[in-house]
């Protein structure tokens, strides 16, 4: 394919207009040696900014060609994935976002460090870390198949070259840069799509997707009840234990607007998959025959079906005029950056927070976690372009990015949040069940064979069952039962207190550390004492109490 010069030129100017933002905003950490500062913009992340950022966070790449691919595939009803990120959205406002803020958290592992201890805290990171990988890998692979149809660029080189440019204007700026890179990027995104939808449904090829045609593009479900439930609850639970989430919520300046940046990021992110929906709606229904598609380049359309991961760059690229398709590129580039560069970032700050300093360093330096973190972004970004390069459906890496993060991260943060009597010993037999019997029961799509055949298996269509939803509540039942089993048997001398492996404190009198309760004001150490299970010294306990 010949390469399109001005498309290139268009992509190169929207990049440099990027990473001046990016370098701009950095300018507010220059010089800063506090490493949570660095994490979450001082905590001083207005509404406004906020908003943006949190809806651009979740629509990325993977978020708008995910949805065309799929609403072109399998049909509107069969692409869950927006209504349940939006869902996901509004229940971690509902049910997550005030607790989070207001014990001070700065990372989403931070609670279970300091409940579980700081090991525990670096098994859950493992969920955490390949979930944000998924991630950016769907949101690279997206962009790769934009910029080599629209403008034949080699999807290696998008990648790579996308990848560079996010991973360095985060390198300096930390959440600051991309905030405010993410402002632009989603604006580029709405006004990009919305100036492509209008040319590509008046294409005179492409028949009324609102006459008599909605059958093609809607369709009906296509497979069981239990597995579209399972996909749907996966999407809808699975979409809250993140930490590119939480880092928004943690950044906010009140715990009330943490809430609310939730309740408007899932109306962003709802207003913004419609372009996406038309777009693949438009795709159903055009004669591809009669395209540039055919007669120009000699493509075959009985293999687009094949091609649905490209059916958005190809509806710009053959069903738009050449100006109006660099919008819809810059769109998608835009998509691209604002997700990556969040997921890259916040998998990179619990690495430096929670196992470097916590396991490894605890007598660390800011200046030293800082760094750590910079290192570790490379790595993450890294990860991302290996696993973008080796993709073949965005819609597939974008599903499968909330798997392992609803088995076995929802049940977690559900009792360390919620669940008092929740311990160590409860917390790691449950990521133990919740692990094995999802990877048992198979992935094809990784080529993970089938160990359990669940109820109503078949070599045909394999998991009929919803075993992703009964794993997830086999580990959640795990942690609670094996909790209030342990605490009985410690606090009722059953057992022994020497054999508190975990050292879990349960000889102690606790109580609820909660801010709410006893009108009680704990200091951050204490605080970290007493949910990690070691009981300070008398003398060293600070506790006020509010008159």
């Amino acid at each position: 394919m010949v390469l399109n010069i001005a498309g290139l030129v268009a992509v190169i100017i929207f990049y440099i207009i990027i990473l001046v933002i990016g370098l701009w905003a950095a300018r507010r950490t220059k010089g800063e040696t506090n490493s949570e500062n660095v994490m979450l913009a001082g905590r001083n992340i207005g509404s406004i900014v906020g908003v943006f950022t949190m809806t651009a966070t979740w629509v990325g790449g993977g978020f708008i060609n995910g949805t065309a691919e799929s609403v072109y595939r399998d049909g509107l009803v069969n692409c869950p994935a927006p209504l349940g990120y939006c869902i996901s959205l509004a229940m971690g406002g509902l049910f997550f976002a005030r607790r989070m803020r207001e014990h001070g958290y700065v990372t989403m592992l931070d609670p279970f460090t300091r409940k579980y201890g700081e090991r525990m805290g670096g098994l859950i990171y493992i969920p955490a870390l390949l979930g944000e990988v998924f991630w950016s890998g769907a949101i690279l692979a997206a962009l790769g198949s934009t910029l080599r149809v629209i403008i034949g660029l080699s999807q290696e080189v998008a990648i790579i070259a996308s990848a560079c440019i996010a991973v360095f204007y985060t390198l300096f700026g930390g959440l600051y840069s991309v905030a405010y890179t993410d402002v632009v990027q989603l604006i580029c995104i709405f006004i990009g799509l919305w100036v492509c939808i209008p040319f590509a449904m008046t294409n005179d090829v492409v028949e009324n997707i609102t006459v008599n045609s909605t059958t093609k593009w809607i369709k009906t479900v296509d497979s069981d009840a239990g597995v579209y439930a399972d996909s749907f609850l996966l999407l809808v639970f699975g979409g809250v234990p993140w930490q590119v989430y939480f880092q928004r919520v943690l950044s906010a300046r009140t715990a009330r607007a943490s809430q609310y940046l939730s309740y408007l990021g899932a109306l962003g992110c709802l207003i913004m998959s419609v372009p996406s929906i038309l777009i693949g709606a438009v795709a159903v229904n055009a004669d591809w025959n009669r395209t540039a598609y055919v007669t120009r380049d000699g493509f075959n359309v009985s293999d687009l079906p094949n091609r649905a991961s490209d059916i958005l760059p190809l509806v710009l690229q053959y069903l738009t005029p050449n100006w109006v398709s660099f919008f819809g590129l810059g769109a998608v580039s835009a998509a691209v950056m604002s997700s990556a560069d969040s997921s890259i970032l916040s998998a990179s700050c619990m690495f430096a927070r929670n196992i470097y300093k916590m396991i490894f360093r605890q007598k660390a330096s800011e200046k030293e976690v800082i760094w750590v973190m910079r290192i570790a972004i490379f790595g993450v970004g890294a990860l991302a372009t290996a696993m973008a390069i080796n993709v073949n459906s965005i819609y597939t890496l974008w599903y499968l990015c909330s798997d392992l993060v609803y088995v076995v991260l929802f049940p977690q943060l559900l009792c360390v949040i919620y669940m008092k009597k929740s311990n160590t010993y409860g917390s790691l037999l449950g990521y133990i069940v919740g692990m094995f019997f999802r990877i048992a029961g198979g992935e094809p799509s990784l080529g993970i064979g089938t160990l359990i055949k669940y109820p109503y298996y078949s070599e045909e269509h394999g998991q009929i069952f919803p075993f992703k939803t009964l794993c997830m509540i086999m580990s959640l039942v795990t942690i609670v039962v094996v909790s209030y089993v342990v605490d009985m048997l410690f606090k009722k001398g059953i057992l022994d207190h020497r054999y508190d492996v975990f050292k879990c404190g349960f000889s102690q009198n606790t109580f609820d550390v909660s801010p709410h309760k006893n009108n009680l004001t704990l200091d951050h150490a204490t605080l970290d004492a007493t949910n990690s299970g070691f009981t300070p010294p008398v003398e060293e306990v600070k506790v006020t109490r509010d008159v």
